[in-house]
């Protein structure tokens, strides 16, 4: 098998170069009790929690992992910094999960501290030093060394903060965190989280959720890369974004396939450079070719001062007229019909955040085992590895924006906002397509679900169309359709069913299905009266494959009348949800992988 410099590089730098930060022996530690579990969840510990470098499109040679354990304390809202505190915690695991070891539910009347010791390595000669957050869940505030060094509102998007000079007062450093989330008592995007889990609502995710992880930096460094690919110039245009202090304006880029170059050029930063791919090899589901680059930073003398490495996907996405003369969605200039599962992303004993990578991975290969070639991924925003999975080994990704805020009603009218609730959820939205513009994989931004939360439809539709013109919008999956974006998305239980084909957009059924099958022994819940009443449920694994296959046959002679995409619901059981095509824990994978490969690979081959 052959690796590309980029995969050789990770190795390096992860067995290497990237020091775990030093810690006094812990307490003891262990998860909480759950009604069920992952089989990756044995594995865990606290000197192995995600030890990946997290951030697989901008990747430096040293770097230092701060997951592991920290104390924590809660707190009434009001509430000083804690001078006790009342135990450990596993990070990146949420509070609220078996694998945090703690397992408790924090109130929007409480606070959640967190706090840590760590020492900079010897040989670290930075200018600057980062401190970045993969997620944590809702607001954040960071404290090092008893002076605050930043803030951030978001339970989705990482953020980063520069302590540089937090850090001259002594060896070792107290970093410590206060969160607070108000969860779906307030109006912040929440996605499918609750106080009061039931039905199609789930435990809540509260603080940190992603890695904690530090970076010794330059004077002049690289902040952000974005990255665009254009097939049919046979371009990728690429904008080295530098911090404000940067003095070295000399950029050079460097394309690779398998190690050999392919392109380079130079440019300046914080300006458009555009690379020469000739004859480039398209990424898609079949073939996700992935090139990779290097982007050096170089000062006057034209010396390096600043390297990542980084890769790309060859691709266009786009809304024509195919032969049959309906609306399609064309991947590379050629019809594909996209077939997938919604993906929720929860996990019983690590909530938002999985057991490991390797659970992360897993959930990508079992969806394209089964002969899917799509995966929505529903009211949830995902670490970057998981995107990067999907780049990887070639999987469509829908990606919704996570909801909140007042529900519409079916066949409503959309909902007012306050000028604070929006803006926060647009704020969250440009960062959700900031942070993940580069993933090959992602293909289109779902901008409301069912009408929750939806406001101003027309409006956030042209802003993200503008915003981001090289992926599909969909600005409302499913009810409230007020005819913007480039996709019309229906949702039909148990379906199949199609929107009427329009002159513009391409129709899609963005859910369906929902086929429920109870699998003893790996149950979140034994007492199932407070599931979904709207899922069929089957008694049998037989009977199971044989009402799923019924729903997919009519879709073929959908296909033929117009309809370009579907939706299954889902993925996998979530909590007391028992309709997923896996169980909860991913032990049970409930239907044949080769039939379900036929029946979903003839909607595409």
């Amino acid at each position: 098998m052959r690796y590309s410099i980029y995969f050789l590089l990770i190795t390096f730098f992860l067995f290497h170069c990237q020091p775990q930060a030093e810690q006094e022996a812990p307490p003891e530690w262990k998860p909480q009790p759950a009604s069920i579990m992952t089989r990756w969840a044995e594995d865990v510990a606290p000197n192995n929690a995600y030890p990946e470098y997290p951030r697989p499109q901008m990747v430096r040679e040293q770097w230092m992992n701060l997951n592991g354990l920290w104390e924590y304390a809660i707190t009434d809202k009001d509430g000083s910094m804690p001078v006790e505190y009342e135990g450990s915690i596993l990070v990146p695991f949420p509070i609220e999960s078996s694998l945090s070891g703690v397992k408790k539910m924090v109130q929007p009347t409480e606070k959640l501290w967190y706090r840590r010791t760590f020492e900079v390595p010897a040989d670290w000669q930075a200018d600057h030093l980062l401190l970045h957050f993969g997620a944590v869940d809702w607001q954040a505030t960071v404290w090092l060394n008893g002076q605050k060094v930043g803030e951030h509102r978001g339970g989705y998007d990482p953020f980063t903060v520069n302590i540089t000079g937090a850090t001259s007062v002594a060896s070792e450093h107290e970093l410590i965190v206060e969160v607070w989330d108000p969860t779906d008592e307030g109006k912040q995007p929440t996605g499918k989280q609750t106080l009061n889990p039931r039905g199609i609502w789930y435990t809540p995710t509260t603080g940190i959720w992603q890695t904690v992880w530090l970076e010794p930096v330059p004077e002049s460094h690289i902040e952000h890369i974005k990255l665009v690919p254009n097939i049919d110039e046979e371009t990728l245009t690429v904008e080295v974004q530098t911090n404000d202090e940067a003095s070295a304006a000399n950029v050079r880029l460097v394309a690779t396939d398998g190690g050999q170059d392919v392109a380079s050029e130079e440019g300046n930063d914080n300006l458009p450079i555009s690379l020469a791919i000739t004859s480039p090899k398209l990424w898609s589901p079949d073939n996700p070719f992935l090139y990779d680059l290097t982007v050096e930073l170089r000062d006057s003398n034209g010396n390096v001062v600043d390297q990542i490495q980084s890769y790309f996907g060859m691709r266009k996405i786009a809304v024509d007229k195919a032969d049959d003369g309906y609306n399609r969605l064309l991947l590379n200039i050629e019809p594909l019909f996209h077939i997938g599962p919604l993906d929720q992303g929860f996990w019983p004993d690590g909530v938002y955040t999985a057991p490991s990578d390797t659970a992360l991975k897993y959930d990508v290969e079992i969806t394209k085992k089964m002969g899917f070639n799509m995966a929505r991924k529903h009211v949830k925003v995902e670490p970057a590895r998981w995107y990067y999975w999907c780049d990887k080994l070639g999987l469509l990704v829908w990606q919704d924006m996570p909801s909140g805020e007042e529900r519409v009603r079916r066949n409503g009218e959309e909902i007012q906002r306050t000028a604070e609730s929006a803006e926060q959820f647009e704020t969250e939205l440009q960062e959700l397509i900031d942070d993940f513009y580069n993933h090959p994989s992602i293909v289109m931004w779902v901008v409301f679900n069912e009408g929750w939360g939806q406001y101003n439809t027309s409006q956030l539709t042209d802003w993200a169309k503008e915003y981001d013109p090289t992926r599909l919008i969909n600005s409302a999956s499913g009810w409230l359709d007020l005819g913007t974006g480039d996709v019309s998305d229906m949702h039909s239980y148990p379906g199949p069913d199609m929107p009427e084909v329009e002159n513009a957009r391409v129709a899609v059924l963005g859910e369906f299905g929902g086929q429920a099958l109870v699998v003893p022994n790996h149950l979140w819940v034994a007492d199932l009266s407070k599931a979904p009443t709207h899922f069929k449920t089957s008694t049998s694994a037989d009977s199971l494959l044989m009402a799923y296959s019924g729903l997919y046959l009519p879709l073929d002679s959908l296909k033929q009348q117009g309809l370009a995409a579907a939706v299954y619901t889902q993925t996998t059981d979530v909590e007391s949800e028992v309709n997923g095509l896996m169980t909860y824990d991913r032990a049970v994978i409930k239907m044949d992988l080769d039939t379900l490969q036929a029946i979903h690979g003839k909607l595409y081959e």
